[in-house]
């Protein structure tokens, strides 16, 4: 048989094992004839598309649509494109949270591109979960790949206010909390949400990912943030598709352009756009997967000379679309070109530097601020430790109220999701404006899935005094569409023995996040009285299936919550 590197293209690579290599070929050829397909077809390059559409993911709606320009631009280029199914995240279809499937997905996406003939492989995501999912599976697997997305939605409005899922489906679902809309008003506002297909209109996980991907290099410029609905999201796709064949051609693989300079790169974009905090858990998992550790203390520094420059909710006032009307990536990376290392590679096979520099020329809009007047000084994010958070914590500062940024006060304290559902809307609780909200065991292990409950509400009798805002700390995540003085990803999380779980109601907590400091005022001996007396929780004992997988090899929020086995050099 054929040995050359030609053979190793197309339907002839990684054939199924019968013992007879030209027996697979011919049976493989037989099969996929089926589908309709000519020898011609059959004998060129093949680009494998991710289909991650699903009836359940109003994100993904317009996948179908997406699919078929991504395969126009592969046919126009001489190669056959061929699509596949892959597990579909969306956040709140995603029982018991988004994250604990995430790996699932990883998983599938490295073993699927590894599994059938490709030359090269179009992924596309969008909800939250999904983009990072696709590139840890990419990284892994490393056959060339090229990243497209479903898209941001357009805004809504309800009337005369602008809305966009979900920081206002936040905001006004507190207000509903507090008394302050009826439940008619509510349902009417549910109806307008979530006008059309594609990812949450604001600095959500999902625009986080698209812009930090792009910013990676895995994306072609300009397509972050283009809306779901434009015409331009399917000339994107079109131009992914011509660019697949290309990359095919050329073997560029995505370890070639996912590096240690270009991860510094995704965090400077991270910090510059107000991005989730969700976004440093899954660029740890996606550098795991690529071989070195995500520097927690190097995405702090990055956040001290790097300001926040869009004005987009939840740390802004505008959404997405106008994010797109104002340039897009391209006008974010102008405002901040000097901090970024322009010698990157990315998919398109030249530099940041010169994809920057083929853009359009700038033009004024209110959207990206220059670096001497920004919306927030000092990044996006904030890195805490203490001895509450030996391996750390973040805060979304710039979505902080300042003037609880430094603050102490006394504990209030939730032992997991079902205590603090039941009672933080207790009559009685006892709880003022000054508390600290402590939520325990929300974290990898402990919820499990590390949910986005980090969001801890106001409880009713204080919303309904008219509190909106209070330190909560917490193992869990937080969406990025949510804002408040809220602490997350404490390491370890309490379910893993961390000194969260050592917490009791009526401890004094000081956070200073100027210092970058979470500290809790009880003495050692007092703690190591209460670590005696310590039991994990019952549930991370599971016998079977993909539970006891996932509690047997999750990490922590610093490694990015993957699978130890999956990291390239797995922790010991």
């Amino acid at each position: 048989m054929d040995t050359s590197d030609d053979a190793k293209r197309g339907l002839r690579q990684g054939l199924a094992n019968y013992g007879d290599a030209g027996f697979s070929l011919f049976l493989r050829k037989a099969f996929i004839k089926a589908m309709g397909y000519s020898d011609d077809a059959l004998d060129r390059p093949i680009i494998g598309i991710t289909n991650t559409y699903s009836g359940y993911n109003a994100c993904h709606r317009n996948v179908p649509d997406i699919i078929e320009a991504i395969k126009r631009g592969v046919m126009l280029s001489g190669a056959l494109p061929i699509d596949f199914p892959i597990v579909s995240l969306h956040e709140s279809f995603s029982h018991p949270t988004s994250m604990y499937l995430r790996n699932l997905m990883a998983m599938d996406a490295e073993q699927m591109i590894s599994a059938q003939p490709m030359d090269a492989v179009v992924l596309v995501g969008g909800c939250d979960k999904t983009v990072p999912a696709l590139l840890m599976g990419a990284a892994s697997a490393d056959v060339p790949a090229i990243l497209t997305v479903t898209g941001p939605m357009i805004t809504g409005s309800h009337r005369g206010e602008r809305l966009g899922a979900c920081t206002d489906c936040r905001r006004l679902w507190a207000s509903y909390r507090a008394g302050a809309l009826s439940e008619e008003e509510i349902g009417a506002a549910n109806d307008k949400l979530a006008p059309g297909p594609g990812t949450c209109m604001v600095m959500g996980t999902a625009s986080t990912m698209a812009l930090v991907a792009e910013a990676m290099g895995m994306m072609l410029p300009g397509g972050a943030a283009i809306p779901a609905v434009h015409a331009d999201r399917m000339r994107h796709a079109e131009a992914t598709g011509r660019r697949a064949v290309e990359i095919a051609k050329e073997g560029l693989r995505p370890t070639q352009i996912m590096t240690r300079a270009s991860m510094t790169n995704a965090m400077r974009v991270l910090q510059a756009i107000g991005g989730s905090t969700n976004g440093v858990v899954h660029l740890a998992a996606i550098a795991g997967r690529l071989g070195f550790d995500l520097d927690l203390e190097e995405l702090d520094r990055l956040g001290a000379e790097t300001p926040v420059v869009v004005d987009l909710k939840p740390s802004g006032a505008h959404y997405m679309e106008d994010l797109f009307k104002a340039g897009g990536l391209a006008t974010v990376l102008r405002a901040i070109e000097p901090l970024m290392d322009g010698d990157c590679l990315t998919v398109t096979g030249q530099t940041l530097a010169q994809n920057l520099a083929a853009e359009p020329p700038a033009f004024p809009q209110e959207v990206v601020r220059s670096i001497d007047e920004p919306i927030h000084q000092g990044g996006g994010l904030r890195l805490l430790r203490g001895n509450l958070a030996p391996n750390g914590a973040i805060i979304k500062q710039a979505a902080a109220t300042p003037a609880l940024l430094q603050h102490t006060g006394r504990a209030v304290v939730f032992s997991s999701l079902e205590d603090m559902a039941d009672r933080i809307d207790a009559p009685d609780l006892e709880v003022t404006a000054d508390s600290v909200l402590v939520l325990q065991n929300a974290g990898p292990k402990g919820a499990p899935g590390m949910p986005e409950a980090g969001y801890i509400p106001i409880p009713r009798k204080l919303a309904a005094a008219g509190v909106k805002d209070m330190v909560r700390i917490s193992d869990a995540r937080m969406s990025g569409t949510a804002f408040g003085s809220i602490v997350l990803h404490i390491s370890p999380e309490a379910a893993d023995g961390g000194p969260l779980a050592l917490v009791e109601t009526g401890d004094e907590i000081r956070l200073d996040v100027a210092a970058g400091q979470i500290a809790l005022l009880v003495a050692p001996e007092e703690l190591e009285r209460r670590r005696a007396a310590w039991r994990p929780p019952a549930h991370v004992n599971v016998e079977r299936g993909y539970a006891k997988l996932y509690f047997d090899e999750v990490l922590q929020a610093e490694d990015g919550c993957d699978f130890n086995f999956l990291r390239k050099h797995p922790r010991q």
